[in-house]
């Protein structure tokens, strides 16, 4: 059962963590007591591999919708950036336009989910970014889950940026977003989609918020740098308690990338 409440009213609520590991693809279930949550976040290779320059698309974006109907990546090559909503995959490319994906378009790197809110609030005031998320942190505590996001209205500032397609040798991800294309697109209407996951899967995708914005009229978009939440804004919220990894196939760019360092300060540069 979904609960709907305001920003403005934070309920308690506490959580245990159990993890399970299955066949060749890892499976991690997240068991959270006393809540209605349970969606499977399905991703595609990890963020570390991305990092270390592995962009060849060895997944397509049609197995990308059939896994989820809500989340976020880039494309072969790093070509622009990934916002999947209502199992439709759109492009936002460096140019700024917005391309809905092809079904046979690759991608190194996704993350989604069959996302079915449990928690559903309007914001009651403006907010900052990090405003916005400070009061879901205190809306959903528990800091070893995985939250899937939407939010859904107006935003009086919204600043994005899409990464052009690289050529090989691919560079790190440090290396290709110093030539990334920032757009200032608010104020605008629109849907931000994303997660929020806990610090230890920091080799697997990206510790705490990673957001994507899509415009109402899909003219606009890309990975959120900044914003300014408008009051109003419908927030939903999921958390999920299940995570299953697909790997890319063996003998190609993953097998051989060096992925045991810590890629966390590259990260940390990348993401903001």
């Amino acid at each position: 059962m979904s609960s709907f409440f305001s920003v403005c009213s934070v309920p308690s609520v506490t959580h245990e963590t159990t993890f399970g590991m299955k066949r060749a693809i890892l499976v991690l279930a997240l068991f959270a007591v006393g809540c209605a949550g349970g969606g499977k976040v399905t991703q595609f290779s990890t963020i570390d591999a991305l990092l270390a320059g592995v962009y060849d698309g060895d997944f397509d974006c049609a197995e990308v919708a059939r896994a989820g109907n809500l989340g976020l990546g880039t494309f072969d090559r790093l070509d622009g950036e990934m916002v999947v909503t209502g199992r439709r995959v759109y492009q936002v490319k460096s140019d700024g336009s917005v391309l809905r994906a092809p079904g046979t378009l690759g991608t190194p790197f996704a993350t989604v989910v069959d996302f079915r809110p449990d928690r559903t609030f309007r914001t009651c005031a403006g907010l900052s970014m990090r405003a916005l998320e400070e009061q879901i942190d205190r809306l959903c505590p528990n800091p070893n889950g995985i939250y899937a996001i939407r939010l859904s209205g107006n935003f009086s500032a919204m600043k994005t940026r899409s990464v052009p397609a690289q050529c090989k040798p691919y560079p790190d991800l440090v290396v290709a977003a110093e030539k990334q294309t920032v757009f200032d697109l608010g104020p605008t209407d629109g849907s931000v989609v994303g997660f929020r996951f806990p610090a230890y899967f920091k080799s697997l995708n990206v510790p705490g918020y990673h957001l994507h914005f899509l415009s109402k009229t899909k003219t606009g978009g890309g990975h959120i740098l900044g914003m300014t939440v408008d009051p109003g804004v419908l927030i939903e919220v999921q958390e999920c308690r299940r995570f299953e990894l697909l790997f890319p196939g063996a003998g190609g760019a993953f097998s051989k990338a060096r992925l045991d360092r810590d890629r966390s300060r590259e990260l940390q540069q990348v993401e903001r």
